[in-house]
């Protein structure tokens, strides 16, 4: 989560891979929440093995964090889909900085990206704003819509108080961890296993 003490969230710093020690700028977006950098090691140090040649889609982009730090470990290709207009902005300014031709920008909302959307991805990051509760609708809509890949690997956020949401019944948790207030987990989708 970003601090909240009246300090502006201001920059983004890239954990590892090519792009290690660069910071990019984020905007001061209401209900913004950039991945914290230990949570992000953690998260990346899980994802090592699967990161190099992936297809990776980032449903509510916001600062970029997760998504630039898979571009940065070796993902292959990067799709950030956010729908707040300033963060966008910001968001393809840092594709341009970075010279990263391997990640696109979408300025949709993540129900209206998945409708249109015909690829296949191999690693999703779901953290959306907490108080929509949007977590089962997406992961339906992920599973009616076919877009991840059979041992697709699904990043999730959400509040660490209370239960995970609602889930696929493929979607086998196999890393769930709590820093704060922030529950973050990794999911497999055994979709062959049905």
């Amino acid at each position: 989560m970003a601090k909240q003490n009246n300090k502006q969230v201001g920059q983004l710093r890239i954990i590892a891979g090519r792009w290690r020690g660069r910071k990019l700028s984020i905007p001061t977006v209401e209900g913004l929440r950039p991945t914290p950098d230990r949570v992000r090691e953690t998260v990346f140090n899980w994802l090592q093995p699967v990161i190099g040649g992936a297809h990776c889609l980032d449903l509510f982009a916001g600062s970029g964090a997760l998504g630039f730090e898979a571009a940065s470990r070796g993902a292959e290709q990067l799709t950030l889909v956010e729908s707040n207009s300033q963060a966008v902005k910001q968001l393809r300014e840092n594709c341009t900085l970075l010279a990263a031709q391997h990640c696109q920008v979408e300025n949709k909302t993540a129900q209206q990206f998945l409708t249109t959307n015909s690829q296949h991805y191999d690693i999703v990051f779901i953290d959306p704003p907490y108080q929509e509760n949007l977590w089962t609708d997406i992961a339906t809509q992920l599973v009616e819509q076919g877009t991840l890949v059979d041992n697709a690997y699904i990043y999730l956020e959400c509040p660490s108080k209370g239960d995970l949401p609602a889930l696929p019944h493929h979607w086998q948790l196999i890393k769930d961890k709590k820093a704060g207030e922030v529950r973050y987990c990794l999911l497999l989708n055994k979709l062959g296993e049905l």
